[in-house]
């Protein structure tokens, strides 16, 4: 009895300066310091608070199962210690049926839930727009990024484009941020980007998005869909290992407003860069089958 009533008293301000804790976290402690998000809150993509929760959450339960496994593991350390005056081996037990049901039932538990919330949250993610407001081509190439704002997808008539280059260092070893690829989006509009690679695999990867998808040569079909919610720069790289300068493929991303993002096309139709992106650099025009011309050996020319 005299023990309860110390534990009960121990645990009240426990309780109290734990909900005191998670009252004082800012939204960024709350979001598990992940990148994304303003002080008040505010995530870069309609996405980004779903892939936040789905990590934070995660790893809470993953906390509290440690947390039970490392007590249990020190109680029975210190209960079922070697007293003085003994010897020999305590009394060893075959099994434990309630300890057997319980280490059986609650890892299952545990695995079917992370694959239900995953599968939800999948599900969501990766559900494309069928009809977006803006439609991008994202190509990746070693060791650069190439993009073209679609137009008529039936024809890509009115489309326009950049090509990029790969991350070129400045005097003191930083890399210049004017020269690298940009991708621009207009904030609060649906966006799907068809993502395409002109050699080896590559990964999109907008570290503030909280979301990243890989690239394949020949497949055309990846796609990603998503809403920008706030306005600013973005930095994105390749995330998958694709050569020598493979951490110098890098890219920022601009969200700017629908106006901002209109005259930047009508920029690109008056430098001329209009209709489909120029392949004049895909390695992949020599793959069999592309009509590339080959030799008497039978192999392509290069």
């Amino acid at each position: 009895m005299r023990f309860k009533r110390r534990l009960r008293w121990a645990v009240i301000p426990l309780g109290i300066v734990t909900a005191v804790s998670l009252a004082a976290c800012t939204p960024t402690e709350l979001n598990g310091y992940l990148p994304g998000f303003t002080d008040d809150g505010t995530q870069a993509t309609n996405r980004t608070e779903m892939v936040s929760g789905l990590w934070v959450n995660s790893w809470i339960v993953l906390l509290a199962v440690g947390v039970l496994t490392w007590g249990l593991m020190a109680f029975a350390a210190i209960a079922y210690r070697r007293r003085r005056g003994q010897t020999g081996l305590p009394v060893q037990l075959r099994y434990n049926m309630p300890i057997e049901i319980f280490y059986t039932i609650v890892p299952l538990i545990l695995v079917i839930g992370f694959f239900a919330f995953t599968a939800r949250d999948q599900t969501i993610l990766e559900t494309q727009y069928d009809d977006p407001d803006v439609s991008i081509t994202a190509i990746g190439k070693q060791w650069a990024w190439d993009f073209q704002y679609n137009g008529d997808e039936s024809d890509n008539s009115d489309a326009v484009w950049t090509m990029g280059v790969q991350a070129q260092p400045e005097a003191n070893g930083d890399v210049d941020q004017a020269a690298l690829p940009t991708l621009v989006l207009p904030v609060n509009k649906e966006v799907k980007i068809n993502l395409q690679s002109r050699d080896v695999i590559h990964s999109f990867w907008v570290i503030d998005f909280l979301y990243k998808k890989d690239m394949y040569p020949h497949r055309d079909t990846n796609s990603w869909s998503f809403v920008p919610t706030r306005e600013g720069t973005y930095a994105g790289k390749c995330a998958e290992l694709c050569g020598e300068y493979h951490s110098m493929m890098l890219f920022n991303v601009e969200v700017v407003s629908e106006q901002e993002y209109e005259d930047y096309l009508e920029s690109l139709r008056q430098s001329g860069q209009t209709g489909d992106i120029n392949n004049a650099y895909d390695r992949l025009q020599n793959a069999p089958g592309t009509g590339a011309v080959t030799d008497d050996s039978g192999e392509g020319s290069h």
